[in-house]
């Protein structure tokens, strides 16, 4: 078995894990703030990010295993790894840190992740880009709720 099989894997296993560890510590603070009323219930906001993971995970497996020898590769797992560095600290930012106008710039600049990566991955896998297209969509949403969060708390 290629070490990728396990690898890739255990890194979005461990985001998760960090992710989900984060924003449960920030949960007491988080009933308390205003919300927009177009909130999404955190057990779907659960469910979607699961999704996301795994459609990420199957995205950088057929990038590894198929295209680990382009002149792009490098550049698409650095992305996949800043991907995974700004996803755990907007979970510090807002909901450990409750720094909500900062976490808009890390959205944002996520947003700007999972479209560079879509683009560089479309030449070469159309399934592994297309894969992306929910988390793109999920990210330009969260984005827009939380700059709608902050305006609500500012």
């Amino acid at each position: 078995m290629k070490p990728n099989y396990i690898i890739i894997p255990l890194v979005t296993i461990l985001v998760s894990v960090i992710g989900s560890y984060l924003t449960s510590s920030g949960m007491n603070w988080y009933k308390t703030i205003e919300l927009p009323s177009f909130t999404p219930p955190g057990s779907f906001i659960g469910a979607v990010w699961t999704v996301i993971f795994v459609l990420t995970t199957i995205s950088a497996l057929i990038v590894w295993n198929n295209y680990s020898g382009t002149e792009k590769f490098w550049w698409i797992i650095g992305l996949f790894m800043a991907n995974a560095i700004l996803n755990l600290l907007w979970s510090l930012l807002f909901f450990n840190q409750h720094l909500i106008f900062l976490a808009i710039f890390d959205a944002a600049f996520l947003d700007l992740i999972v479209i560079a990566l879509m683009i560089l991955i479309w030449p070469l896998s159309k399934l592994g880009a297309g894969l992306l297209l929910p988390y793109a969509i999920w990210a330009a949403f969260a984005t827009y709720l939380n700059y709608r969060i902050w305006l609500l708390n500012k």
